[in-house]
Parts: C-alpha cells; sequence; structure tokens
C-alpha cells in the first residue's frame, strides 16, 4: 500500500464535500462532526505521526519455487503496489509472491518462476510500466494487488480502474491469467480513527467494488480483500499487522495469500471443479450485484459466468461468486466456507 501520509484530503473544501457525501450514508450525527473539516485535517495529522515512512525494501523473492518438480517452469509476476512487493515482512519466505509460488508448485506438482514487478508506493496509474516490463517474461498467470494508495491519495475511482482495466486487458491480449485483490479496507488500520475511519472504509469499498465490475468484464478474476483480510486482523492487530501497524505481517500476509491462492488455481484452470451445491452467500449474481456483495464480504472471489449459456442478463454481465475461508494454523474452518480454502501450512 505504500505511504500513508496523504490518508485524507489536503484543503477545506474538499473535506467538506467528502465529508457531505459520507453523511448519506452515515447520518447527521457524523455529518455535523465530519463537516467541520478540522477534524479530519487533525487526524491526518496524527495518522502520519503514528504510522512511519517506508524505510528499506522489501526482500526480493524473484526465482524458481518447486525446482525439484519436472517439466518446465510455469511463470507468475507480482504485480501493484507494496502489498504485491510484500513490505513488511523481512524474509523471502514470508512475501505473498513466495507464498503464492510455492502453494503453485506443491499443487500443481511443476516448478514455479516468479518474477515481482510491484513497486512499494504505487497507484493504479503505476500498472502500465510494471506490466511493460511482466510482458518480457510471457507469464502465465498475473496478480495484482493495487488500490490502496489510489485511496489515501484520493484518486478518482474512475481513473483508477481505468488504468487497472488497461493493464488487465493487455495481459490477457498476451494469454496470461489474471487476479486482482481489490482494494482492502483502509478503516481497517487502527491508527485512522473516526471520523476518518468511516470514510477511509467508504473510499475503500466504493474502489473496490468498481475494480470488481471492470476486471470481470476485462475477462480477470478478483478476490475482495475487504477489511484487511477479516475479523483476524481486528481481533490480533499485533499478530496480523507488520511493525509500522499498516502493512501485514508474515503472518497476516499467509492469511492474505491463502484466500488467494484457490482463485489463481482456477484462473489456471487447476482448481476443483464447481460443486452443484454451493455454500450460503454463493452462487450467481449479475456483476453490479456481485462486486457490491463481495466488497462487504473479505474473500469472496468473482468471475465471470454464463446462465443458459448467455454472458448477460437483465443485470448486465453475469457473475459467479464463491466464498474464501480465512483460517490460520490449527484453526478450524467455520460453517459455510469452502473446502478448498489452504490453511497456512499448505502455503508455508
Amino acid at each position: 500500500m505504500g505511504d500513508a501520509g496523504s490518508v485524507v484530503p489536503a484543503g477545506w473544501r474538499r473535506a467538506r464535500r467528502i465529508a457531505r457525501m459520507a453523511a448519506i450514508g452515515t447520518g447527521a450525527t457524523v455529518a455535523a462532526t465530519v463537516a467541520t473539516g478540522g477534524v479530519l485535517l487533525g487526524q491526518a495529522r496524527q495518522a502520519r505521526r503514528t504510522i512511519p515512512m517506508a524505510e528499506a525494501p522489501p526482500p526480493r523473492c524473484d526465482g524458481v519455487y518447486g525446482a525439484k518438480f519436472p517439466g518446465p517452469p510455469m511463470t507468475m509476476v507480482m504485480l501493484g503496489d507494496s502489498s504485491a512487493a510484500g513490505y513488511g515482512v523481512h524474509r523471502r519466505r514470508e512475501t505473498p509472491g513466495a507464498l503464492l509460488a510455492t502453494g503453485l508448485s506443491r499443487r500443481l506438482h511443476r516448478p514455479v518462476r516468479l518474477h515481482r514487478y510491484a513497486v512499494v508506493g504505487a497507484l493504479s496509474a503505476g500498472l502500465k510500466p510494471q506490466v511493460e516490463s511482466a510482458l518480457e517474461v510471457e507469464p502465465d498467470i498475473a496478480v495484482i494487488l493495487v488500490g490502496g494508495n489510489d485511496v489515501t491519495n484520493r484518486t478518482p475511482p474512475a481513473l483508477a480502474v481505468r488504468y487497472l482495466v488497461d493493464a488487465v486487458r493487455t495481459l490477457r491480449a498476451a494469454g496470461c491469467e489474471v487476479v486482482v485483490g481489490t482494494c482492502p479496507d483502509l478503516g481497517a488500520i487502527r491508527p485512522i480513527q473516526p471520523p476518518l475511519r468511516w470514510l477511509a472504509r467508504r473510499w475503500s469499498r466504493q474502489l473496490a467494488a468498481a475494480q470488481t465490475m471492470a476486471v470481470v468484464e476485462a475477462g480477470g478474476w478478483t478476490v475482495s480483500l475487504g477489511d484487511m483480510l477479516g475479523p483476524r486482523f481486528a481481533a490480533e492487530p499485533a499478530r496480523m499487522f507488520a511493525w509500522d501497524r499498516f502493512h501485514p505481517s508474515a503472518e497476516g500476509y499467509a492469511v492474505a495469500t491463502a484466500a488467494l491462492l484457490p482463485t489463481v488455481l482456477s484462473a489456471l484452470g487447476a482448481g476443483p471443479e464447481r460443486r452443484v451445491t454451493v455454500a450460503r452467500g454463493e452462487g450467481v449474481r449479475s456483476l453490479p450485484e456481485a462486486a457490491h456483495e463481495a466488497a462487504r464480504h473479505a474473500g469472496t472471489e468473482v468471475s465471470g459466468t454464463q446462465v443458459r449459456g448467455r454472458d448477460r442478463g437483465p443485470g448486465g454481465r453475469w457473475a459467479q461468486l464463491r466464498r474464501r475461508a480465512f483460517f490460520g494454523v490449527g484453526a478450524v474452518p467455520q460453517p459455510g466456507t469452502t473446502a478448498d480454502s489452504p490453511t497456512l501450512e499448505g502455503l508455508a
């Protein structure tokens, strides 16, 4: 996600405009508080003091994973911001790229060559040079994690999504499958206090829903990262967040990767077959409905599908929802979670 220093927009006019928008969904009490503008600006200054600036770069994770397996390596690229780069951990094996490559190689029984082009602090506008570099290695699968910095820098959602869609379409045109982890809910960041936290949550979910609709239309798959990957981040912030209290820790990244891996496998055509029965909250929706539902529930996979041989219905593109479980070492899956969601033991 990168630097959190620009969590709130500068200037009284913008703060008041945002406050009026937030008042629609949060009520007159919050509106009266937020409309002062000074509250937001003061909280932004506090967040800058509390969340440290990025220091040392994340560990490099490029290389071949599962070299003991036969056959030519599959090529995977990691694109996006600091969450894709693995900022917040100190060991190569703890980065999301290494975890995904290891999980892929073990489940496919073949080597996986990983290239990381993600950049700490990147916005969606920075995806183009990353994609250009990625195409040089002819990737089979691209995983993109982006959006947090667009929220903190108040990039217009339509503009951020346009850059993301351009990246997805370019990769798909080259024959590369694409999985996007949508914008995390920055309202889960503890140093960000209400009412700024409520606005950050609203902005994050709006962008995540827009990303989902655009990516699926462009032929990609999405996984919602939601409220920083579920209740565990709220219940155990000391374990799930890194030292800066902003980026995930090694365990936090492992939980995120456990949700992403099944979708990466499905995008490659190596996932479990679709079941006749589905868990609660799963099923087929119109894409707009699926996108907004996914934005509210972390770990929801959205992909394009057909109904009676047709891609579209009265509400637009058809989309398939699947729930992904978030659980750690030794944990028991909760009722209604999918059976193919891996535990951390399957990734490390």
